[in-house]
């Protein structure tokens, strides 16, 4: 249901997440077997867009476990550091980036609220900021993260944003046709439901969670008034999941609709970058 913010709701939040880590860390979604044997885990377009990476230092904001982190590292990144609110999943990225030989000058990780991450991270600025999939319905001020994202690019250097479209939030979830609910909405969703994206049926404790759906011109104005130029905003048609019953898996593993039906976006992504020092 949706509500004025809570007063802990980031409490909230970080219990639901400190649960389901090992949850994760077990499941078939997530693999890390096959991630330790050299799967990447990182998506076809965000390699793409983000470009080579070879040598450049980059900022993973709310990194989870990692995977994503070092998967960056494995292109060629010269140095990535990852930032979580979760202690037991910057753990668990540590214990990854040690089995994969990565020490902390190739890869570290440090627990901290994204808000606080100037503060958190040992460099002052770096050459990519990084926020993959499933991250901004977890914050309340998108000006406050844009703000401190944008902090954090170094001259030079651009933020890459890859999220699950907002849009998807406001329709039916059977058949992705039906709009049910307020796109403009600024009120916090508050949901108790069990289990994890990565395993529906795992038995959990800490399910409430707070969220919220931040529209994808507010993301855009926000990066823009912090600084930082737009180069590209496009929005893609396919999920990583099955976000309403009508989609179909493919074999890049992503979601679609079926062929011949009206689409809509299911996906989106931003590359905002910062000019150059004059002289450089």
């Amino acid at each position: 249901m949706y509500s004025p913010t809570p007063d802990d709701w980031r409490d909230a939040n970080r219990a639901r997440w400190d649960e389901r880590v090992p949850i994760h860390v077990a499941s078939d979604f997530y693999d890390l077997d096959a991630f330790r044997s050299g799967r990447d885990a990182l998506r076809a377009f965000e390699l793409a867009e983000v470009g080579d990476v070879t040598g450049r230092t980059l900022l993973h904001l709310q990194c989870h476990i990692g995977m994503d982190t070092l998967s960056w590292a494995r292109h060629g990144a010269r140095q990535v550091v990852g930032l979580d609110f979760s202690e037991p999943a910057v753990e668990t990225a540590r214990s990854l980036a040690d089995e994969l030989g990565l020490g902390p000058d190739r890869a570290a990780f440090v627990t901290a609220d994204v808000y606080d991450a100037p503060s958190a991270v040992p460099d002052s600025a770096y050459d990519i900021v990084y926020t993959g999939l499933g991250a901004l319905n977890w914050l309340p001020d998108i000006d406050r993260w844009a703000e401190t994202a944008a902090s954090l690019v170094a001259p030079g250097g651009f933020l890459y944003l890859a999220e699950f479209h907002p849009l998807t939030d406001t329709m039916d979830a059977k058949t992705g046709s039906v709009v049910t609910d307020d796109y403009f909405s600024r009120d916090a969703w508050v949901d108790e439901t069990p289990g994890t994206y990565a395993d529906f049926d795992a038995p959990t404790v800490h399910n409430r969670s707070v969220e919220w759906q931040h529209p994808v011109g507010r993301v855009v104005t926000a990066l823009a008034a912090a600084g930082l130029r737009i180069e590209f905003l496009h929005e893609h048609d396919s999920s990583l999941f099955q976000r309403f019953d009508a989609l179909e898996r493919h074999a890049d593993g992503h979601y679609r609709y079926p062929a011949g039906r009206p689409r809509i976006p299911l996906m989106y992504s931003i590359k905002a970058s910062r000019p150059a020092e004059p002289g450089r």
